[in-house]
């Protein structure tokens, strides 16, 4: 091997690293419900589910939240009601999307207290992408 072929190889351009893509940045927005039902982790959308108002973005945890996942009927919907009563059902959800949110009267210390260790776990875990509104709601503009 000559000599100039080993200054070459040491000395070569390498080429530059890249970094991979990451995801999109996630603005904070503002949903009705019906706003926030296409968030259900179908048809490569992410899965955004409600607690006490605020939306969180748990498509980290698409195989618990998303379709065919045990928390799946929560998906795109306000999950407070059924997180708070530990039930899955159907009939926890507000089945109006166009009527006022749920307001969780009925629920007990328990379940208050239940709905206030989710809504902490989700805080650690997600990020929060939104606050849900009802629709009409003049308070959109304002803070948690």
């Amino acid at each position: 091997m000559s000599d100039s072929f080993l200054v070459y190889y040491r000395l070569r351009p390498t080429p530059t690293p890249t970094v991979p893509k990451g995801p999109p940045p996630t603005v904070f927005k503002i949903f009705t419900p019906p706003e926030l039902k296409p968030y259900n982790g179908e048809n490569n959308m992410p899965v955004y589910l409600a607690v006490r108002g605020k939306v969180f973005d748990v498509t980290p945890g698409r195989n618990f939240y998303g379709p065919g996942g045990p928390y799946e009927n929560f998906a795109g919907r306000d999950a407070s009601r059924g997180l708070a009563c530990g039930s899955f059902d159907e009939d926890m959800l507000t089945k109006d999307l166009h009527g006022p949110l749920d307001d969780l009267k009925g629920l007990g210390d328990d379940e208050r207290n239940a709905l206030a260790d989710w809504e902490a776990r989700f805080s650690e875990k997600y990020l929060v992408v939104g606050k849900l509104i009802a629709e009409g709601d003049k308070r959109a503009a304002q803070p948690f």
